[in-house]
């Protein structure tokens, strides 16, 4: 995954001082707001909710928006919206087969844009199961590096389920099965180790090597799907070694 988590991470830095940053607060609390609908309004007896709230408040969103998500969400206060969860499947430039998750209140509109995206962007629409036998269902957990070392997470989460621990630069990113994943983060906190989110996640089993050509394209389709507010997670196949992606950083 080295490309594209390492493409993920610095495009995760980069939203914390980006214009897009009202955009990403509002996918965060529609999380915490599905979660609180799906399994109570307790992050203590909802480990989705817990890690919905944990990653918002690592991106800065304000304690009052969490809040209220849980209470919609819960039931506790009016106003919350039906949201469902679509996936849809498509192909980006060089091939790349990508998978769009959607959490929207209204699935003709989630269509419609993820169609307009795909198609202005060198992407095609695929039928539900042409790529998505491509990714698996896997537990990621990002850990900021702050004087770790691989050993030191590794160590941590060997016993709790762990599969690997990939370096991505300033991070290491920790999988495991999707089971796993809360006894993989609660290791973590239990050895004191700080990290910055915890989610499942659809990663590939295998990746088509992109030129700059290629990864700029298809970073040009991941923005435009992103930028639809019914678009929660984009995952796609692709890889980037590390010198093509500075020179599409510079």
């Amino acid at each position: 995954m080295s490309g594209h988590s390492k493409w993920a991470t610095t495009k995760h830095k980069k939203a914390a001082i980006d214009a897009k940053r009202g955009k990403m607060f509002a996918k965060l609390i529609k999380n915490i707001e599905v979660a609180a609908r799906t399994g109570g309004g307790d992050p203590a007896a909802n480990p989705t909710l817990y890690d919905a709230i944990y990653k918002a408040k690592k991106s800065s969103v304000p304690n009052d928006n969490i809040d209220r998500a849980v209470k919609r969400g819960s039931g506790a206060e009016a106003g919350g919206a039906e949201y469902a969860t679509i996936m849809y499947e498509g192909y980006g430039p060089n091939g790349v087969a990508v998978l769009i998750e959607c959490l929207t209140d209204n699935r003709n509109r989630a269509a419609a844009e993820v169609r307009v995206a795909m198609t202005r962007n060198g992407g095609s629409m695929a039928d539900p199961g042409s790529v998505a036998y491509l990714f698996s269902r896997r537990g990621v957990v990002i850990v900021p590096k702050n004087g770790l070392s691989e050993d030191d997470v590794l160590g941590a989460v060997l016993d709790a389920g762990a599969e690997e621990v990939n370096d991505l630069g300033e991070a290491f990113e920790v999988v495991s099965a999707a089971t796993d994943l809360v006894a993989v983060r609660t290791a973590l906190q239990d050895a004191g180790i700080d990290y910055e989110s915890a989610d499942a996640v659809f990663l590939p089993s295998m990746q088509v090597p992109l030129d700059e050509d290629g990864a700029r394209k298809m970073f040009k389709l991941i923005d435009a799907l992103e930028d639809s507010d019914d678009v929660q997670n984009v995952y796609a196949n692709f890889d980037v070694s590390d010198e093509i992606m500075e020179k599409v950083d510079a």
